[in-house]
């Protein structure tokens, strides 16, 4: 009974510690260590009252209204959101779930030292954008007109930055903020100019906040545009236009809408009656010189027309077949020449050869005499002689 009836006696005095400790004045709290806390609503939120050279002394936490959160390991606080994550002599560490914005503000470490010491922490709450969404002034635009989007982030904390793009290219918008108690709205207004390669671009609005990551949201760009209208000749494939041969031409046109109208005509002049004109194709069976001119092809669509030319110039039958002859004589004359060439080479070099042979011999006959000489002086005398002989046999048959 004894023992019964002292558990009930130190509560008065526990509550009474509690509440001097609540009036205690804040000392350097030089051997107590915290940190700043930033948590995302709705996470947790860890505080951690640390001492450095331990005493024993009592350590506790309070909360921004000064009500005393744990008293070493007791809460006598009744918010169960509280919980005592770790408790010993030289730690008191709490968790708070469930984080809301009345929950921010300055949370006191307090230790029971002579004097008393005493340091805070504060956490700060952070509110992602409740909603993020893209405005568009029109759903389909025409090309060449402004359009104007805006994309909201709705109550944040703090305010949101907004950025744009078309694409792959960011592009600048002009933001606005609207403030509400402690929550923050955002506007970003961008205005764009479109074109037809805009047509089905995707426009990105991307949101930068502490709070969350990759949150955007998009809208697809319809644009509508004009005919781009091309015309290709069929036949002939390559080469000239001649008279007496055929001639196809054919008109393709893309365009938003799809032209619903296309049609071909002849610049300054009217269409010869045998051109035949079958939907997109245009033929000529029998080209003639009358038919030279520029032919159009015209197509439209809601937004507008478009045009593309093609000028035909007709040419004499024959007017391929005389530059190939031309190419054929040139040809045939190179040939010529070069043979020619050839052979007043083969001509030099045999009249060369047939020169230089017989004065070979000449000199042979001149030094005739003089082999069997016994030695130069024999040799020349010998020479001498017989062109002395020579000269005799010569004045007797004379």
């Amino acid at each position: 009974m004894a023992g019964g009836g002292g558990a009930p006696g130190l509560r008065p005095l526990l509550l009474l510690l509690l509440a001097a400790a609540a009036s205690v004045p804040g000392g350097d709290g030089q051997n107590l260590v915290t940190e700043d806390v930033t948590v995302v609503e709705g996470d947790v939120a860890t505080i951690s009252c640390r001492v450095k050279n331990s005493d024993d002394s009592v350590i506790q936490l309070l909360n921004p209204n000064r009500q005393t959160i744990y008293f070493r390991d007791f809460r006598p606080l009744k918010d169960s959101r509280f919980q005592l994550v770790n408790f010993s002599n030289s730690e008191l560490r709490v968790s708070l779930t469930n984080v809301s914005i009345s929950d921010e503000g300055k949370y006191f470490c307090q230790l029971y030292t002579d004097p008393p010491q005493e340091i805070y922490t504060t956490i700060t709450v952070l509110v992602p954008p409740r909603n993020l969404v893209i405005d568009i002034q029109k759903e389909i635009a025409v090309e060449g007109e402004e359009i104007e989007l805006n994309c909201t982030a709705m109550a944040s904390r703090p305010a949101t930055t907004i950025r744009w793009f078309k694409g792959n290219k960011e592009l600048t918008g002009k933001a606005e903020v609207e403030q509400w108690s402690d929550m923050y709205t955002v506007t970003s207004q961008l205005v764009l100019k479109v074109g037809r390669e805009d047509d089905g671009v995707p426009v990105i609005c991307v949101v930068d906040h502490p709070a969350v990551k990759d949150l955007q949201t998009q809208r697809y760009l319809e644009v509508m545009y004009k005919p781009q209208v091309r015309v290709s000749q069929n036949y002939p494939v390559q080469g000239l236009t001649r008279e007496g041969e055929p001639l196809e031409l054919t008109c393709a046109a893309f365009g938003k809408p799809q032209p619903t109208d296309m049609r071909w005509l002849r610049v300054d002049d009217e269409m010869p009656q045998h051109v035949v004109v079958s939907g997109s194709n245009l033929l000529i069976s029998n080209l003639n010189k009358t038919d030279n001119g520029t032919y159009r092809c015209e197509a439209s669509n809601a937004v507008g027309k478009s045009h593309a030319d093609y000028m035909l110039f007709v040419y004499d039958s024959r007017a391929g077949e005389e530059g190939a002859i031309r190419s054929v004589d040139h040809a045939v004359v190179g040939g010529v020449v070069a043979v020619v060439v050839f052979a007043m080479l083969c001509l030099l070099i045999v009249l060369g050869r047939y020169f230089a042979r017989h004065k070979g011999t000449y000199f042979t006959h001149e030094a005739k005499g003089a082999d069997d000489a016994a030695d130069a002086d024999t040799a020349i005398i010998n020479a001498e002689g017989g062109q002395n002989n020579s000269e005799e046999k010569k004045e007797y048959f004379i």
